[in-house]
């Protein structure tokens, strides 16, 4: 089924294009030849690795906590016990937190991308709109990944509302 999608999707992309002007770009290769986003990745990497190592740091607290508290276990009253497992959990939480806060959808290494390299992007879209729009291009896809990604599309070539037309949508 995901095939069939796929090839329907390039028949109607070929039939659409066909007698327009369609490039592509390879984002990987222009975002290798750019300085500032080379600094950009070594500084987000850096700041990767100092985080991994906090995390790290206090998951190995947590598991010297739980280790010292299996040894002490035999010992301890079950006020104890369920204060000593509470303060684990705590910890375990605490950890959790810190490694969404670092790590998360909203985590600090995604602010950080979005600082740095979404200019940097916003930047080559930019130029690659520009030179679409002055070339005439109807179409820039991006070659980077396995399966091409529109970048840029000449407005007039859109045909939504010719499609909703045709199923009774609109007028």
């Amino acid at each position: 089924m995901k095939k069939l999608v796929i090839l329907l999707a390039t028949v109607c992309f070929a039939l659409v294009s066909y007698g327009q002007k369609t490039v592509y770009v390879d984002t990987d290769y222009l975002l290798s030849k750019i300085p500032a986003y080379k600094e950009a990745q070594q500084q987000i990497d850096a700041l990767t690795k100092t985080w991994k190592t906090e995390i790290e740091e206090q998951r190995s607290k947590l598991d010297a906590m739980y280790k010292q508290y299996q040894v002490d276990k035999v010992l301890l009253s079950n006020d104890m016990k369920a204060k000593r497992e509470q303060e684990i959990l705590d910890k375990e939480k605490e950890l959790k937190e810190l490694q969404k806060k670092r790590f998360g959808e909203n985590g600090d290494r995604v602010k950080k991308e979005e600082e740095l390299i979404k200019p940097i992007q916003d930047e080559i879209f930019n130029a690659i709109k520009d030179l679409a729009a002055n070339q005439g291009y109807a179409f820039v896809l991006d070659a980077a990944s396995s399966t091409y990604t529109l970048l840029y599309s000449d407005s007039k070539y859109d045909i939504s509302d010719d499609v909703l037309r045709k199923l009774g949508y609109i007028k």
